[in-house]
C-alpha cells in the first residue's frame, strides 16, 4: 500500500479521497489555489500545499506545478479526482516517467477511450452498438453538412475531449449546423484546448444509463450495475439512481455484459463508467467512456455496498478486485441531488458568495459528500456544486420519500441553492412514477408546473 497520496482536486472529490485513505492509513497531501486556502480538504489533509492563482488554468490544471509539489511532499501516488486532470493521458504519463502512481487507468486506455471518437471506434469492433454518426473527426462546415444529411437531422455535434456538456450543440437543419458547429469547436478549445469534435445521430428524449466498471491489473472487470443520469438540464447531470426505473433484469444483463467486454478490449484497469442512451424500445448505443470515478458514485457504492475509491486505491496498489467488490449484488435503492449554489428562479444563475448558516439534514439513510460549512465562501472560478445529497431505501418509494424528506430538512442561507428545485422534482408525480428521460427537466421548466418551494422553512434565523 501506498504510503502518501496527493490529492489532485478540490472540494468535496477530494475531501472523499482524502476520507478514504484515512481509512486505508495513507497519509495525504492536498494541494490547492489561493482561493482555496479555506476549503475543508486543505484543513483535513496531513499536509497542504499551494499550487497558484485561483483559475483553475494557473493551478488545478498545471501540470508543472502539481509535478512539482509531489516531488516536494514525496508522495508516491497521485488520486486525480473527476474533472481537471483527471482524463489527461499527458498527466497520467508525466506521473509515469517521475516513479509516481497515477491513480486511474493506464494512459493507453486514456487515450484508446478518453477521445470519444476513438472510443466510438472501439465500440464497433467490440460490437457493442454506437449511435450513427461521422467515421471520424470532422474538420470543416462543409463536412459537417455531409454527415448530418446522410445520418438525417437532428445531429449532436460532440467534442471529442468532451465532458460535463460542454462542447456539445444539436442542430436540427441545415440552417442551425453552421453556428451550432462553430460553437462546439469554440467551447471545446476553451474547456479542455482541443477543438477537434464529431456528429451523431441525435436521439430524441432517450434514457442515459450509464455501467460502473471495476477492473484490477490482473485481468479481473466486473460491472456493479447502471445508474440512471435522465434528469439532467442543458445536457449536465443534475440527479441521478440506482438501478433504473426503465431496467429490466435481460437489459441490465445485455448491457452489462457489453461494457465488460469493451472494458475488456483495451485491457482496461481502475474505476472506469460506460455511458449509453436506450431508447423506449430498449434500445441501447454506446456514446462514451468515462476514464475515472464519477461524481455519481456514491449511489453505486450505498446499492452495492462497497467503498469504490479505496478500491480505486487498492487496484492502484497492485491488489486484486475485493472479494466483496468482485461478487457485489444489489441490496437497495439509492438517489442522488446534486446541490448547486444556483438561483433556480433566475435561470439556474450561479450565485457564489459566503454561507451565513450551514446545517445538513441527517437520520437513517442519509448521507452528505461536502466541502460547505457556516462561513464558507464558494468561490466564482470552478463549479457551482456544493454538496451532494444521496438518500438510501429498500423501495425506489421509501428512497424519493426519505429524499424530500431531506430536502426539507436542508437549511442553507447567505446564498441561493438549488434544493427548493429537487424538492419539486421529488414531489414530480412522472418522476414518481418513474416516467422521465433526458428531456424531463426541460419539459416541466417550460411547463411552468414546477411549484418551487422555500427550503427548511420550519428554521428560522
Amino acid at each position: 500500500m501506498f504510503e502518501k497520496i496527493l490529492v489532485a482536486n478540490r472540494g468535496e472529490i477530494a475531501l472523499r479521497v482524502i476520507r478514504a485513505c484515512k481509512e486505508l492509513g495513507v497519509r495525504t497531501l492536498a494541494v490547492y489555489s489561493e482561493a482555496d486556502v479555506d476549503s475543508l480538504h486543505v484543513q483535513l489533509a496531513d499536509e497542504a500545499i499551494c499550487i497558484g492563482a485561483p483559475p483553475s488554468t494557473e493551478s488545478y490544471l498545471k501540470v508543472d506545478r502539481i509535478m512539482s509539489a509531489a516531488e516536494v511532499g514525496d508522495v508516491d501516488a497521485i488520486h486525480p479526482g473527476y474533472g481537471f486532470l483527471a482524463e489527461n493521458a499527458h498527466f497520467a504519463e508525466v506521473c509515469d516517467s517521475c516513479k509516481i502512481k497515477f491513480i486511474g487507468p493506464t494512459a493507453s486506455a486514456m487515450h484508446a477511450m478518453g477521445d470519444k471518437n476513438s472510443a466510438r471506434e472501439f465500440a464497433r469492433k467490440a460490437g457493442v452498438a454506437v449511435t450513427p454518426g461521422s467515421d471520424g473527426i470532422v474538420a470543416d462546415e462543409q463536412e459537417a453538412l455531409k454527415v448530418a444529411r446522410k445520418v438525417g437531422y437532428p445531429v449532436m455535434i460532440k467534442a471529442v475531449a468532451g465532458g460535463g456538456g460542454r462542447g456539445m450543440r444539436a442542430a436540427h437543419n441545415d440552417a442551425s449546423l453552421g453556428s451550432a458547429f462553430q460553437n462546439a469547436r469554440m467551447e471545446a478549445e476553451k474547456a479542455f484546448g482541443n477543438g477537434d469534435v464529431y456528429i451523431e445521430k441525435l436521439i430524441v428524449n432517450p434514457h442515459h444509463i450509464e455501467f460502473q466498471i471495476m477492473a484490477d491489473q490482473h485481468g479481473h472487470v466486473v460491472h456493479l450495475g447502471e445508474r440512471d443520469c435522465s434528469i439532467q438540464r442543458r445536457n449536465q447531470k443534475v440527479i441521478e439512481e440506482s438501478p433504473s426505473p426503465l431496467m429490466t433484469p435481460a437489459l441490465r444483463k445485455k448491457m452489462g455484459n457489453a461494457a465488460v467486454k469493451l472494458a475488456e478490449s483495451v485491457g482496461y484497469q481502475n474505476a472506469g463508467t460506460m455511458e449509453f442512451l436506450v431508447d423506449n424500445d430498449g434500445n441501447y448505443y454506446f456514446i462514451e467512456m468515462n476514464t475515472r470515478i464519477q461524481v455519481e458514485h456514491t449511489i453505486t457504492e450505498e446499492v452495492y455496498g462497497c467503498d469504490l475509491v479505496k478500491e480505486q486505491i487498492k487496484i492502484a496498489a497492485g491488489e486484486k478486485l475485493s472479494p466483496h467488490v468482485a461478487n457485489a449484488v444489489p441490496r437497495s435503492h439509492a438517489i442522488q441531488c446534486r446541490i448547486n449554489a444556483e438561483d433556480p428562479e433566475k435561470n439556474f444563475q450561479p450565485v457564489p458568495g459566503r454561507i451565513s448558516f450551514y446545517y445538513a439534514p441527517g437520520g437513517r439513510g442519509v448521507r452528505i459528500d461536502s466541502h460547505a460549512y457556516t462561513g464558507y465562501v464558494v468561490p466564482p472560478y470552478y463549479d457551482s456544486m456544493i454538496a451532494k445529497l444521496i438518500t438510501v431505501g429498500a423501495t425506489r418509494t421509501s428512497t424519493i420519500d426519505r429524499m424530500r424528506r431531506a430536502l426539507d430538512e436542508y437549511y442553507i442561507t447567505g446564498i441561493k441553492t438549488t434544493v427548493p428545485f429537487h424538492s419539486a422534482i421529488m414531489r414530480n408525480a412522472d418522476f414518481r412514477n418513474g416516467k422521465y428521460d433526458t428531456g424531463f427537466v426541460e419539459r416541466i421548466m417550460n411547463s411552468n408546473t414546477l411549484e418551487l418551494r422555500p427550503a427548511a422553512t420550519q428554521l428560522h434565523d
